[in-house]
C-alpha cells in the first residue's frame, strides 16, 4: 500500500472507532427520558436481556465465499465479544457479501523492472435483520469498505497483497455493519415503543 492510502486507510480506521466509542457511551434512547449506553446492562430492544445479551443473542446465517465467510467471523467475534455464536439465538442475521477489485497502472520514472500497479477491494456487506421467533424482519442495510493496496508484477506477491486487503477491508465492514445493526436495534426499539414499525434500511455508510 502506498503510504498516502496507508494514511487514508488509518484515518478511517481511527475515525470508525471513534465513532463507534460515541455510539456506546451515549447512544440507545429507548425510552422518551432515558439515556443508555450501547453496551451496558440496559436493554436495547426492551426485552430483559442486556445491550451485550441482545447483541450476543445474533445468529449469522453461512455465507458462501471467503472474503464474506471473513465478515462474518468478524461479526461473530464483535458480537460475543470473543464468545462466539449463539446457543439460543434471538435474532437472525441474512448477511451476502460482494467484491469489486480495480486497478491502475503506476509508471515509475528510471525503471522498467517490476513496476507496481495499484490496486483496492470494495467489499459491500447486504443485510437483513429477523426476530427468530415471529420470523419478522426487523431492519436491513447496507455498507461498503474499501482497502486499496500496492500489486507487483509477480503473481504470488500480487495475490498476497489483494488477499491482505480483503481481510482490512472485511475487518472494517465488520465494524460498520456491527454499529449499524446496533442502532437498527435502538431504532426497533423505538418504534415498538411507539407502537409502529420502523421505516426503510438503514442508510449506506
Amino acid at each position: 500500500m502506498s503510504l498516502p492510502d496507508r494514511e487514508k486507510t488509518g484515518l478511517s480506521h481511527v475515525l470508525r472507532h471513534i465513532a463507534f466509542a460515541g455510539l456506546v457511551g451515549s447512544l440507545a434512547l429507548v425510552s422518551a427520558c432515558t439515556v443508555r449506553p450501547l453496551y451496558s446492562s440496559a436493554s436495547l430492544s426492551g426485552s430483559q436481556a442486556s445491550a451485550n445479551a441482545e447483541l450476543a443473542s445474533i445468529a449469522i446465517k453461512p455465507v458462501n465465499s471467503r472474503y464474506a465467510q471473513q465478515v462474518r467471523n468478524d461479526l461473530i467475534f464483535g458480537f460475543g465479544r470473543g464468545a462466539g455464536e449463539p446457543a439460543s439465538p434471538a435474532y437472525s442475521l441474512n448477511l451476502g457479501v460482494t467484491e469489486a477489485v480495480e486497478s491502475a497502472a503506476l509508471v515509475q520514472v528510471g525503471t522498467n523492472e517490476d513496476e507496481p500497479t495499484a490496486g483496492s477491494v470494495t467489499l459491500t456487506g447486504n443485510y437483513t435483520l429477523s426476530d427468530v421467533k415471529t420470523g419478522v424482519v426487523i431492519a436491513s442495510g447496507k455498507r461498503s469498505i474499501t482497502s486499496s493496496f500496492d500489486r507487483p508484477r509477480q503473481e504470488f506477491a500480487a495475490y498476497r497483497a489483494q488477499i491482505d486487503a480483503e481481510n482490512r477491508a472485511a475487518r472494517e465492514l465488520a465494524e460498520a455493519l456491527q454499529l449499524s445493526i446496533a442502532q437498527d436495534l435502538v431504532r426497533h426499539a423505538k418504534a415498538s415503543q411507539h407502537g409502529h414499525r420502523p421505516s426503510g434500511p438503514s442508510m449506506v455508510g
